[in-house]
């Protein structure tokens, strides 16, 4: 039966008597109008000449030509989400920079490869629309795909009475990049001899929220509660948006390897570091029989590190295959290379330092229990083994 044919039903068919409207089932079309008007400035902002149309249509279009100086354009794709960290946005009632941590979680993926991320699309699901919060979530979404020099063509707003709270929501985004074929970054660049560079994180991005939030609830905290150590409240420390490295590592990419192809380029690769850890998120990008070998007396871990894992006697190892401790990304370069790469981040604005190099596994290496991950999250890759005490 066609919606026309369901509104042409009698009144008499709904409980009671009375019609039931999409406003009395929970669904107030005007509040997302409403949302789309304060958030279609933020969203224009992001626009360059390629983007066709404008806010509001069905599909957003980008004009493909561009890619036409392309000797073999290859298309990169990412989804994902920001997970629980939701949560403490809700809590706070502060939903401005969790658009940011959407952008960040998506087109760094994409840049892993060495593709420029050209447009985004995302996704929100809320109990109610509350338009000044819808608008603040895109915002930051827009805020995020400015960092990133990526548009933001398009987007949903869903409601969901009965299934979300009218305070709840969840985001989700996908983005689309280009990569020349020759230029292509991943594990078959990788060699023994490299080194491998860390770029510090503006602090837990966006991963690892479950098991901080049960620290966090096990210790009885608020978020409001100020931290000595943090320099500012718990909430706000937990809410730091997540850094954004696209900008730099595609200008490292063009820095160190210029605008050509080739098999032996001084940049070989990128990982970006999320759920699973460094060590795991390492090993999806090294090839099979060589090992990274990571000095984490490189770095010291971050207050808010130290602190989950003091306040719930959380383990190393679960620390380190959960949380980001401080790297957020990192790129693997030719050892003559390493100075210049670690140079250009920092002129990026970013942190970066050696933090190992890369080298065949070993018998030794394979029999060091926690410190020593093979492969993961389905790539049957290389190694990397963890070494020494954090810096103090």
């Amino acid at each position: 039966m066609t919606d026309a044919q369901n509104t042409a039903q009698p009144a008499e068919a709904a409980p009671g008597g009375a019609p039931i409207t999409y406003a009395a089932a929970g669904v107030d079309v005007e509040a997302g109008d409403r949302a789309v008007e304060l958030m279609k400035d933020a969203v224009k902002a992001t626009h360059t000449a390629e983007v066709l149309g404008g806010v509001g249509g069905f599909a957003g279009m980008w004009d493909a030509s561009a890619l036409t100086g392309c000797r073999k354009p290859l298309l990169a794709t990412s989804t994902d989400g920001v997970g629980t960290k939701v949560a403490i946005a809700q809590a706070m009632d502060k939903h401005d920079t969790i658009g940011q941590d959407l952008v960040g979680m998506v087109v760094d993926d994409i840049v892993v490869v060495g593709a420029k991320p050209l447009f985004m699309t995302d996704y929100i699901a809320c109990g109610k629309v509350v338009p000044e919060r819808i608008a603040d979530i895109v915002r930051g979404v827009a805020e995020g795909c400015r960092l990133a020099g990526t548009a933001l063509v398009g987007g949903e707003t869903a409601e969901h009475p009965g299934l979300l709270g009218v305070d709840e929501y969840d985001v989700a985004g996908a983005a689309t990049g280009v990569v020349e074929a020759d230029r292509v970054l991943g594990a078959e660049r990788v060699r023994a001899g490299d080194v491998v560079i860390g770029m510090a994180s503006s602090g837990i991005h966006s991963n690892g929220y479950s098991l901080v939030r049960r620290v966090v609830n096990a210790a009885g905290w608020s978020f409001d509660r100020e931290v000595d150590e943090l320099g500012r409240t718990l909430g706000e420390e937990l809410l730091e948006p997540t850094r954004i490295y696209t900008r730099a590592c595609l200008d490292l990419m063009d820095a160190l390897n210029g605008t050509d192809g080739g098999d032996d380029l001084p940049l070989r690769g990128f990982s970006h570091v999320t759920g699973g850890g460094l060590a795991a998120n390492l090993a999806r990008v090294l090839p099979q029989g060589l090992m990274a070998t990571v000095d984490r007396g490189t770095w010291a871990l971050p207050p808010v590190f130290q602190l989950v894992g003091q306040l719930g006697r959380v383990p190393q190892a679960d620390l380190e295959r959960t949380l980001n401790l401080g790297v957020g990304m990192v790129a693997v370069v030719s050892a003559d290379a390493a100075d210049r790469a670690v140079a250009a981040i920092e002129a990026a604005g970013i942190p970066a330092w050696t933090m190992g190099s890369i080298g065949e596994v070993t018998a030794g290496a394979q029999g060091a229990g926690e410190d020593y991950v093979q492969g993961a999250k389905g790539v049957d890759g290389g190694a990397v083994l963890m070494q020494g005490a954090y810096a103090s």
